[in-house]
């Protein structure tokens, strides 16, 4: 599902990034293959760094489709950043990498904290985030983040995943799975 980033995958993940329907909520944008690929490269480096985590999402085939990422990491914190190519949306991979990626973070990297900044025009993804158990909107309860990613105007919702209700749900989740066997 998930996958430390590779160069070779760059040119089939830049395809579909370059999607207007993506790239508007792609983070680092670009516009090139070779400047996706630089742009990976330093994604690569930023996390042997410790300041970034990256990750390839892939489908049930093997098949790039899309990248999950923290970014700004601090203090056992970090913001969370996914896109997924447009022929995948929908399928049920963003909720699948995200839970595979949370669990890396949470139990195997020391992150206790994962932000999510979403842009208010970004309907889809604040519907997702809703959906997951273990999101909690942000803007009231860590006010200081709130307003330093909208100082430039109010253009973000935030939530955060905290590493002890993503572990409640997860735990809830496999009684509830095991309880229907």
């Amino acid at each position: 599902m998930i996958k430390k980033r590779d160069l070779h995958e760059c040119t089939s993940l830049y395809e579909l990034m370059s999607d207007p329907t993506v790239m508007t909520y792609v983070r680092h944008k670009a516009f090139s293959p070779d400047e996706y690929w630089f742009a990976t490269k330093q994604l690569m480096e930023e996390e042997e760094k410790g300041i970034t985590i990256t990750r390839t999402i892939i489908s049930d085939f093997g098949q790039p489709i899309g990248t999950i990422n923290l970014f700004d990491v601090e203090n056992g914190a970090g913001f969370l950043g996914t896109w997924l190519g447009t022929p995948f949306q929908g399928l049920g991979y963003n909720k699948k990498a995200k839970q595979q990626f949370l669990e890396e973070l949470f139990y195997e990297l020391g992150i206790h904290t994962v932000f999510l900044r979403i842009r208010k025009n970004n309907p889809k993804s604040i519907r997702a985030t809703e959906k997951l158990k273990y999101a909690m909107s942000a803007n009231e309860t860590h006010p200081a983040i709130y307003q330093e990613i909208n100082k430039n105007g109010d253009v973000y919702e935030l939530f955060y995943i905290p590493k002890d209700l993503f572990h409640f749900v997860m735990l809830q989740q496999n009684n509830e799975e095991e309880q229907a066997i």
